[in-house]
Order: C-alpha cells, then sequence, then structure tokens
C-alpha cells in the first residue's frame, strides 16, 4: 500500500509518527527542527508531542 500524498497533516495531533514522511515533514516545519533532531528528540522524549516541545524548550 503506498502512502496517501494527499495527507499532510498527522492523524494524530498529540502524537509524532516518525515512521511516516508525511507527518515527519508537518512536525520539522511546526517545530522549526530538523527530521534527524525530531527522530533523536522523539527517541528521547516519547511520541508526545506536548514531550517533545518541553524537551525542545530545555536545549
Amino acid at each position: 500500500m503506498s502512502d496517501n500524498l494527499n495527507k499532510t497533516r498527522p492523524q494524530d495531533a498529540a502524537r509524532i509518527n516518525v515512521h511516516e514522511e508525511h507527518e515527519v515533514t508537518y512536525w520539522t516545519k511546526t517545530l522549526g527542527i530538523s527530521k534527524e533532531e525530531l527522530i533523536q528528540v522523539v527517541a528521547k522524549a516519547g511520541t508526545s508531542v506536548k514531550a517533545v516541545r518541553e524537551a525542545l524548550e530545555k536545549k
């Protein structure tokens, strides 16, 4: 099954799925960070948008 290219927003606005390219693109633009940084922060803080934002504020 191929990705739906019309998807531009996350399916769950409270979670970050780094395995979906459209979500990575959305969150990197929204948070103003690189793909690599997003993956690293999610690995440490978890998939919760709130936890990721808090982790980024501490940097």
